[in-house]
């Protein structure tokens, strides 16, 4: 969507393996810039037709000197476009323009780092404190600039951790700007977009509903219909109002209560579209044909196989009944499209393969139509609040495609998914009371497939135990468990132990990803 806009120049971030190389773009974009992530390969005249703001050279695992390390072609310096290169992105740009890379004698910097400023009037720092602290994680360095590059910054290990050419517009940093341990990481990089590239700041949600309403438009035309499934997540309720703002009544949200839905998820999708939106929605009862599929079957991936059989069926069915439906509208995110491998510019490998609705569009005959996917989660959050959604809807925490089912672990029936229900109800609405609720990436409750002891009143039991989950995230590729204040978690026990029949018991995940995965299947 955003290439069609030729006033929007990328900022091309190569993508050397670094694990924040998605964080480097999100910083860009907040800066107001259009970020694409290519390949670390990309050619010299590739970039010249894709007339880009800038270039980032990320961070990466391997050592510039070892054979088979990664390289770009050095071409790319004599464009005339600026450059910044990221830690190992410094030091292939240094070493291929004659400086030295060598392995740190002190074995490297990690964490925290105090770091000084040798000269403030650099564009690059302007209005960073001469005294500061970047994050560092890197174990070679350059230990010689040579004659080419100017030394703009040092630690007490680093001599050289920041550079700019004498002749060129070319910048590095050893450091990493991009994380949020860099207290002024976001205005460094804030310098080199609008000092140094006269960066037009025109990468905006306001801007984004307007260039995607004249492109959806233009491509739908004006009798064609979209047909766009609901699921009760942000994205695809982003996607829902970003075509009822194009094509109003054209579009029809198809929602299919599964039966696997969280406490009030229907009443809060159709308050969000009956009202808000000239979409029409249609709703679909299918509890019975998903818990009939579940019956018996404890396997996880065997859960995710026939739910999405069954998704299949019942979608296929509503979507048939709509006359002059030609196209099909999923949420894709830009994340999901870098991971499947679906950028003709972007990293070779693929990390998975995406689909959102299981292969319907080539199953149903549909055309395609994805508004959401150069966003990341934050811009999509951003943009529901452009259109007017909700907060509760536009802040709702991520939900599994198979909804409670994976949650829900063992056999999956309509007794333990109310019990599951209710819990997870408690544990939202207790953080929501305390204030914490966006605080927390992603919360919710699982049902265990054992039974504990325990006594109430005068007797024993024999029942339930719920586990809460709760997590913090950026990516949600690694995530950290939520420190949550142990008087929450208290009257979250109390009232779900009081009120919940059947559980006698609740604990608390302490576990990150990785090891572990956010969700439980």
């Amino acid at each position: 969507m955003a290439d069609s806009d030729p006033a929007l120049k990328p900022v091309l971030v190569l993508d050397f393996g670094a694990q924040y190389v998605q964080l480097i773009a999100r910083r860009v974009r907040e800066r107001h810039a259009f970020a694409r992530i290519v390949r670390h390969d990309i050619t010299a005249e590739r970039v010249r037709e894709l007339d880009p703001l800038a270039l980032i050279l990320s961070g990466g695992p391997a050592s510039v000197y070892e054979p088979g390390a990664p390289h770009c072609d050095p071409a790319l310096f004599s464009l005339g476009i600026p450059v910044l290169g990221i830690c190992y992105g410094m030091q292939l740009i240094c070493e291929a323009m004659g400086s030295q890379v060598r392995a740190n004698p002190a074995r490297g910097e990690y964490g925290r780092t105090p770091c000084r400023v040798l000269d403030s009037r650099e564009p690059l720092f302007h209005d960073v404190p001469h005294e500061t602290i970047v994050w560092m994680s890197h174990g070679d360095q350059i230990q010689d600039a040579g004659v080419e590059f100017v030394g703009l910054a040092a630690t007490p290990s680093c001599p050289i951790a920041a550079v700019r050419h004498r002749r060129l517009p070319v910048y590095g940093l050893q450091f990493h700007p991009e994380v949020s341990h860099t207290p002024y990481g976001s205005l460094i990089l804030g310098n080199f977009l609008d000092r140094i590239c006269n960066n037009p700041r025109a990468w905006t949600m306001g801007a984004f509903v307007a260039r995607s309403i004249a492109e959806v438009s233009r491509r739908v035309g004006s009798a064609d219909r979209v047909v766009c499934g609901l699921s009760g997540g942000v994205d695809s309720a982003v996607c829902a109002a970003l075509l009822a703002r194009a094509l109003g009544p054209r579009v029809v949200c198809v929602f299919v209560d599964t039966g696997l839905l969280r406490s009030g998820e229907r009443d809060a999708v159709a308050a969000a579209f009956g009202a808000r939106t000239a979409a029409e929605l249609r709703v679909v009862d299918a509890a019975g044909p998903f818990l009939q599929a579940l019956a018996g079957v404890i396997d996880p991936q065997e859960k995710r196989r026939r739910i999405g059989h069954v998704f299949i069926e019942v979608f296929r069915e509503a979507a048939r009944s709509i006359p002059g439906a030609r196209f099909l509208a999923q949420g894709t995110l830009y994340p999901d499209v870098i991971e499947s491998g679906g950028e003709p510019d972007g990293p070779t490998a693929t990390i998975k393969i995406h689909h959102n609705v299981g292969g319907l569009p080539q199953q149903l005959g549909f055309e395609l139509i994805e508004p959401l996917r150069d966003l990341f989660k934050d811009e999509v959050r951003r943009l529901g609040i452009e259109l007017g959604l909700p907060d509760s809807l536009v802040w709702r925490h991520p939900f599994p495609g198979p909804g409670l089912a994976v949650r829900c672990l063992g056999e999956v029936t309509a007794a333990r998914l109310d019990v599951l229900r209710q819990a997870d109800a408690i544990f939202l609405d207790e953080l929501n009371r305390a204030g914490l609720e966006r605080q927390v990436a992603q919360a919710f409750a699982v049902l265990l497939p054992v039974q504990a002891v325990g006594v109430m009143g005068d007797a024993r039991t024999y029942e339930n135990v719920i586990a809460l989950r709760a997590v913090e995230t950026e990516d949600f590729m690694t995530a950290d468990w939520s420190r949550l204040p142990q008087d929450l978690l208290a009257r979250v026990s109390t009232r779900i132990t009081n009120t919940v029949k059947g559980v006698n018991r609740v604990v608390y995940d302490i576990t990150s990803k990785p090891p572990g995965t956010i969700e439980w299947e």
